[in-house]
């Protein structure tokens, strides 16, 4: 039966193909829908690949069976073959009477009305609330983690999402040597972890083992040249100078035992008496004596295996905080998404918290009872939502409190001359736009090359006022150089240079 197997495999391919191109062919709005689609996809995509490899295998026919089943057919009596199968399909049937027969058509045609809402979507469990089916990080568990730490910085959730990727030794406030813990291992591995899962979770169409093959090819390379910045080995960093790294001004001095900068030189020498500097710098004395020196003998072969046993843990933890790095610079998007809807949310009570979670959840369930409602009707009804006050709308489609309106100002209109008449809703709106691309192309047309002092300054005659008595202050300000060079007649008198050549011209001298 290996022609019916063969036949078989190449309608499901077909079935495939068709059931993708249907559901890429339809743009859900909502973001559940739209993962729900992509996770199918991907489902079907990887049937695909399963479902070639049987195929590929059958007609490579290395034990011949497909070869002598052709020939079979061929050369004996085809009715007598065929009944002979009949025979078979007959006898399977008969032995297993309940078994249920596959319609491919059915199984991979989208689902649409009823059917969709009886069937559990794939994304439901797959998200947290926080998540939001994916559109924000939920990294509570790593912050946790992080603050769990010792000799951790006490960052609230807001500030740890602008720094969890920043590892540099006065960021996180954890020196190299107390990331050699395995608590610290965890927390890192684990912020790996739900950073890679995140992704695999919101792209499920993206080849996420490839890009994260390409993330290690790369910490492999840089590792090799010992170019990870903060992990290079303790021999190069022992040799280097406290100047050779980066400070934040001229006048800093970086400390290579405490790891730590400090604003000036004086300050600088002032805590080499200190206690934890000489705890400091004998614990790297130390790290520095483990370090293998290229030329050893036997004699230190214990001192080698030890120190490459700390390299090696030492490369275990930079290639997960490169890898979040890497992840976290990835997902640029929905990382400044969260931490606007964190600072939303920190406005918000805990009653228009839960009621913002249920509408989440209810969305999906109010747009296909309106698709089954309309039925070839203009879809833009789904659309309404009742508006009396024209609120600004929130992320989700639907209208901001009344209270967090009225808080922000949104109801006070800022208009602008300079941006053509514009109308800013809100002082914080309006604030915003003098260092925007509209305002300064605005103050660039009246010739107006220094736009940072035209702030709060909105009418056109009061900037080209403002920018005339610039210029003439400058002009004023400009030192002549006819003042500046002193002549002397013949009686004595001294004067300007250009008031002694007028009298001169005149014939006065």
């Amino acid at each position: 039966m290996l022609l019916e197997e063969q036949r078989f495999l190449h309608e499901d391919l077909e079935r495939l193909e068709q059931g993708i191109a249907d559901r890429i062919g339809d743009e859900p709005k909502h973001i559940r829908d739209r993962l729900a689609r992509d996770h199918q996809i991907a489902q079907f995509l990887d049937r695909i690949a399963s479902q070639s490899t049987k195929l590929l295998s059958i007609y490579r026919d290395e034990d011949g069976s497909r070869s002598r089943e052709i020939q079979q057919i061929g050369s004996g009596d085809p009715m007598e073959e065929f009944y002979k199968q009949l025979t078979e399909i007959k006898g399977f049937h008969a032995r297993y009477p309940n078994e249920p027969v596959e319609n491919l058509e059915r199984a991979y045609r989208p689902k649409k009305g009823p059917d969709a809402d009886s069937e559990p979507s794939i994304v439901d469990t797959m998200f947290t609330g926080e998540e939001a089916y994916g559109r924000f990080f939920d990294l509570h568990t790593c912050h946790e983690l992080y603050l769990n730490l010792p000799n951790a910085k006490r960052l609230s959730y807001l500030q740890y999402l602008d720094s969890f990727d920043n590892f540099t030794p006065g960021a996180g406030g954890l020196k190299r040597a107390e990331k050699m813990t395995d608590q610290y291992f965890t927390y890192v591995g684990q912020l790996s972890q739900d950073l890679e899962t995140f992704m695999r979770k919101t792209r499920p169409l993206e080849n996420i083992d490839k890009v994260v093959a390409d993330f290690d090819k790369e910490f492999d390379a840089a590792w090799e040249k010992d170019e990870i910045t903060d992990w290079k080995s303790e021999e190069s960093n022992g040799k280097s100078s406290s100047t050779a790294k980066q400070t934040s001004s001229s006048e800093a001095v970086w400390c290579d035992d405490c790891e730590k900068e400090f604003k000036n030189e004086n300050v600088y020498k002032g805590h080499l008496s200190g206690k934890k500097h000489i705890r400091a710098a004998a614990e790297r004395a130390k790290r520095l004596e483990d370090e293998p020196d290229g030329a050893g003998s036997a004699s230190n072969g214990t001192h080698k295996s030890g120190s490459s046993t700390y390299r090696l843990k030492e490369r275990a933890i930079a290639e997960r905080e490169f890898r979040v790095k890497r992840l976290a610079s990835a997902m640029s998007t929905e990382r400044s998404d969260s931490r606007v809807n964190v600072e939303r949310k920190q406005g918000m009570t805990e009653r228009e918290r839960q009621q913002e979670l249920e509408n989440l959840f209810n969305a999906t369930t109010t747009t296909s009872q309106a698709k089954d409602a309309e039925d070839g009707e203009d879809n833009d009804d789904e659309d309404k939502i009742y508006n009396p006050l024209k609120l600004p709308l929130a992320w989700d489609g639907k209208p901001i409190p009344f209270w967090l309106y009225k808080l922000h100002g949104l109801g006070v209109e800022f208009p602008c001359e300079i941006c053509g008449n514009f109308v800013y809703m809100g002082r914080r709106a309006f604030d915003k736009h003098f260092n925007e691309a509209r305002h300064i192309y605005g103050l660039k047309c009246l010739g107006i090359t220094n736009t940072s002092l035209f702030r709060d300054i909105t009418g056109i005659d009061e900037a080209l006022r403002l920018w005339d008595k610039i210029q003439k202050e400058k002009r004023k300000d400009k030192v002549d150089d006819g003042s500046v060079v002193q002549m002397e007649d013949a009686e004595g008198n001294v004067m300007p240079e250009k008031v002694y050549y007028d009298l001169q011209k005149q014939g006065l001298l």
